[in-house]
């Protein structure tokens, strides 16, 4: 197996001021929120700004109530994103994730918060978000929600309409 291996150089490392900003990363005294919270989320910048990527975030502990009820509701998280200039901290993402913990919302609303936070905070070039929830009652639901700019709009379609073949193929196994 090929890898490449880069020298660790001044010029490889992050600088303080590409770090500013970054505050919970690397802090030993978090403090973990109790309610809903957007303003924890934190950003750094792209180095790799002439490179279209995708970056994908994984969250499968996520926790919400149930607006009416009041119950727990448990589900996964998939963050995927091709960023423009800045990007989510991940540990900063975490905490605001965990502020869904007492929040009351149902799932395609928490998809499309979460959605909606992430683009004021990034101005990506394309982000999606799928909550794959546990079922309650007997039914899983799990939203989907994409946005992209002029440039990727042919991939969000190309997306949206994969995950509507994902959830018809589902269907028919059934």
């Amino acid at each position: 197996m090929f890898f490449l291996h880069r020298k660790k150089t001044e010029n490889n490392m992050r600088t303080n001021t590409e770090l500013e900003g970054v505050s919970l990363l690397g802090n030993q005294h978090t403090v973990y929120p109790s309610d809903y919270d957007p303003s924890l989320l934190e950003t750094f910048v792209n180095k790799h700004t002439g490179n279209d990527y995708l970056v994908t975030l994984h969250c499968p502990e996520f926790t919400s109530l149930c607006p009416k009820t009041g119950q727990p509701d448990y589900g996964t998280i998939l963050i995927s994103y091709i960023p423009r200039v800045r990007m989510v901290e991940s540990k900063s993402l975490k905490l605001y994730l965990f502020s869904f913990r007492n929040h009351g919302d149902f799932h395609e609303d928490c998809v499309n918060i979460i959605m909606k936070d992430l683009i004021r905070l990034m101005d990506p070039k394309y982000i999606e978000v799928t909550g794959l929830f546990h079922p309650r009652g007997g039914i899983s639901i799990l939203p989907f929600a994409s946005w992209a700019d002029e440039e990727h709009q042919a991939l969000r379609q190309q997306r949206m309409t994969a995950r509507m073949a994902d959830v018809m193929c589902y269907k028919n196994n059934f």
